[in-house]
């Protein structure tokens, strides 16, 4: 059997999180057991730049979104197409996610993105994983909206929600008439309409110092939370007690009242330069979340594309730890590592497991929305962690394409522990006897180009 060695994301390491998918500026959110991921999709830019060129971005008008229950095997579910949901958007980056309970009983999303840096956008849905759709028809922050002021790229949005269901907005860029580099003076916030998709109030500064781009809000125990990349001047003003920031990294201000802008106070830098870190140097925009009681931090570096042996600037997400202290909203400094998160959880290969899911893989794409597809003879993909803790008996497929799909327990190597072939251009289900227990790592390889993977699962012994 001919196995790909085209391996972009090592076996043993869980950055970047995936090995598909140029994807940047990450935002995340816990819902219902599960971290569901957003990033800009560099991908579509690299696509259409004909694999080469730079990421200049005007390309990108669509987001991605995948999630996780433990941490280092993602799902990808898809692209989200901004510029079908909403027809007026020039680009689409830097999503960001917020969700509540309506007075109907069902969970509303709302998703502010960056349109071009121009302003913001929103889509909404009643699901994390879409459908998504634009509430409006046009942007909810403009350029030209005389009420924010000198703000000459009013993009890079942050939201959150407070105790009492307030929603607050962030978003800016650029440098104000007047000012310079150490103070631009071009951070925004926002009280949002109690429809989530309008401003309630006037706009009020934020005084971020050196501030740049990447804008994000989080609320912490009745403290809020804003964090920013800073720029990359010399810090020759710097004259305030707590420690300067590093060029182009990571830091936060807080206060009790947000819309009071004098209240905002800096505390400290909290995730250095990807290049100060042992990566090579880019932009900078990080997340910070919560999920089954840890905290993680994802950022992106050009971790993938350095593998791939490329150039352009061309992104990937990566998670690490964090340490925050909640309850006095205090943000501890954060590395990036290549060996990323632990797992914290395990794979129930008993219920459908969708197609897409992985941990790394080799000469894989991703499939629409349903799952993955091969991109040549023998590409594979790895699952960590799968926890055949009955005794699996039975391997259900269902995919379509011209070959084979062989499963292997812990290496790619010997006897598989299944294979089901396949001879259709539609989807279809097939199954296989298979004979595993206790945990293991999942090898899938895939015989010829063009297979398709939707999703599988096992039967138990009764």
């Amino acid at each position: 059997m001919i196995i790909s060695s085209s391996l972009f994301k090592d076996v043993r390491t869980a950055n970047p999180v995936s090995a598909c998918r140029f994807c940047a500026d990450p935002f995340a959110i816990e819902y219902e057991g599960r971290l569901y991921l957003y990033g800009t999709n560099d991908q579509q830019q690299y696509i259409e730049n004909r694999y080469k060129g730079n990421n200049t971005y005007e390309k990108i008008n669509s987001l991605v979104c995948f999630s996780t229950d433990d941490m280092i095997n993602w799902t990808f579910h898809g692209e989200i197409d901004v510029k079908k949901a909403a027809p007026w958007v020039l680009s689409s980056w830097a999503p960001c996610v917020i969700y509540r309970k309506g007075n109907d009983g069902k969970t509303h999303f709302y998703l502010y993105f960056s349109n071009s840096g121009c302003g913001v956008g929103v889509l909404t849905s009643e699901s994390p994983v879409g459908p998504w759709s634009s509430p409006l028809n046009k942007p909810l922050i403009n350029f030209d909206m005389k009420d924010i002021g000198d703000v000459p790229n009013p993009f890079d949005p942050g939201a959150c929600i407070d105790c009492d269901g307030n929603g607050y907005l962030v978003f800016g860029g650029g440098i104000a008439k007047g000012c310079d580099e150490s103070f631009p003076g071009t951070v925004r916030i926002v009280k949002l309409g109690k429809d989530f998709v309008s401003v309630e109030n006037d706009f009020v500064q934020i005084p971020a110092p050196y501030f740049f781009e990447a804008s994000d809000l989080y609320y912490m125990n009745g403290t809020f939370v804003y964090s920013y990349n800073t720029n990359w001047v010399e810090r020759k003003y710097w004259n305030l007690p707590e420690s300067e920031p590093s060029p182009c990294c990571m830091s936060y201000m807080t206060t009790k009242t947000p819309m009071d802008g004098a209240s905002w106070k800096y505390q400290s830098h909290y995730l250095k330069n990807p290049g100060e870190m042992g990566f090579n140097y880019s932009n900078n925009h990080a997340c910070l979340v919560k999920f089954k009681g840890k905290h993680y931090i994802f950022y992106h570096t050009l971790m993938l594309q350095d593998k791939k042996g490329i150039s352009g600037g061309f992104r990937s997400i990566c998670a690490d730890s964090i340490d925050i202290d909640e309850k006095n909203a205090c943000i501890s400094m954060a590395s990036g590592t290549r060996e990323g998160v632990q797992a914290d959880g395990k794979v129930c290969p008993f219920k459908n497991v969708h197609g897409s899911l992985q941990f790394t893989s080799a000469d894989i794409d991703y499939f629409k929305n349903n799952g993955s597809v091969s991109l040549s003879q023998g590409a594979w993909i790895l699952i960590r962690n799968v926890d055949f803790e009955q005794n699996a008996c039975e391997l259900i497929v269902t995919g379509s394409g011209h070959g084979s799909f062989s499963f292997f327990a812990d290496k790619m190597e010997g006897e598989p522990a299944a294979v089901i072939n396949v001879d259709s251009e539609f989807a279809c289900t097939l199954s296989s006897s298979l004979s595993l227990t206790g945990v293991h790592d999942f090898y899938i390889v895939m015989s010829t180009a063009g297979l398709k993977l939707d999703k599988w699962f096992c039967r138990a012994n009764s």
